[in-house]
């Protein structure tokens, strides 16, 4: 596997996040849009789907909030993982911070200093999973700060229902994420367990069970809506990961991603990569 391989594949699925949207998630604001009975939430869904064509023709970013770069990496049980591979990413994200453009989100917690290029102490964000093959699979998910900043966890008494918990915090703070939402939710595992499970579960959407149906039905019924402006789409996708916990807690997470639920995946060969 070659360097400059992984380098141009992370230039290129940021590229393509920031600047399109997966089908599957058009498919659900359009869907939203004509099923809409508020006619001032139909309006802000209309003007999402504008929001995209425009972006994609003009080949300009999504959202000014172009996120801190973080990654899934799925990497084969077959792969001699090659040393230079969290460098590479790095330098792919540098490269695209200046030729997408990306705008410099990465700062220091304590003095606030900007890195200037969205790397850094741990920038970019690798979420790794090793899957069965010999290739390496990048997916850039793109991160802004409205949809992080309304997420949370939370340590639940073991009698509590979750699911109820989850509907009306979100149904909360769905507004300030710019709703309607996509809503990844972790249940179980241990404190920091339970936040990784729900980002996963913001890669791994759509959720289709019987549990996360009901769990969407229920935060749409409370009605916040689209930007909180009120409506019928306050979410538009939910899925939900598990994890055993001890008997004597539940922690919960929810991992929120705005309406732009920006995402791109390419694979790396010892062949080259293409975008997938």
């Amino acid at each position: 596997m070659r360097r400059e391989d992984v380098v141009e594949a992370t230039v290129a699925v940021l590229a393509k996040a920031e600047t399109s949207l997966p089908p599957w998630v058009m498919e659900r604001i359009e869907e939203a849009a004509e099923r809409e009975t508020n006619p001032i939430a139909r309006s802000q869904l209309e003007a999402m789907l504008e929001n995209v064509r425009i972006a994609s023709s003009e080949g300009v970013p999504l959202c000014q909030d172009t996120g801190l770069p973080v990654f899934c990496l799925e990497i084969g049980w077959d792969l001699s993982i090659p040393p230079f591979l969290e460098e590479a990413i790095a330098e792919g994200v540098r490269r695209a911070t200046e030729e997408v453009p990306l705008r410099p989100n990465a700062v220091d917690p304590l003095t606030r200093k900007n890195s200037g290029d969205n790397t850094g102490p741990g920038m970019p964000d690798l979420i790794v999973d090793l899957v069965p093959g010999k290739s390496l699979r990048i997916t850039a998910f793109p991160k802004g700060a409205g949809s992080e900043n309304a997420s949370f966890l939370a340590m639940l008494n073991p009698a509590d229902d979750p699911l109820d918990f989850v509907a009306r915090e979100v149904a909360k703070r769905s507004g300030r994420a710019c709703a309607p939402v996509f809503v990844g939710v972790g249940i179980g595992g241990t404190f920091d367990l339970a936040p990784r499970l729900a980002k996963r579960a913001l890669f791994r959407m759509p959720g289709t069970s019987d549990l996360e149906t009901a769990l969407l039905s229920e935060i749409n019924r409370i009605g916040t809506g689209p930007m909180g402006l009120g409506g019928d789409s306050t979410a538009l996708g939910v899925r939900i990961e598990t994890a055993l916990c001890h008997t004597a807690s539940l922690p919960v997470a929810v991992n929120l991603q705005c309406w732009a639920n920006r995402s791109a995946s390419a694979t790396v060969r010892d062949d080259g990569w293409s975008i997938d």
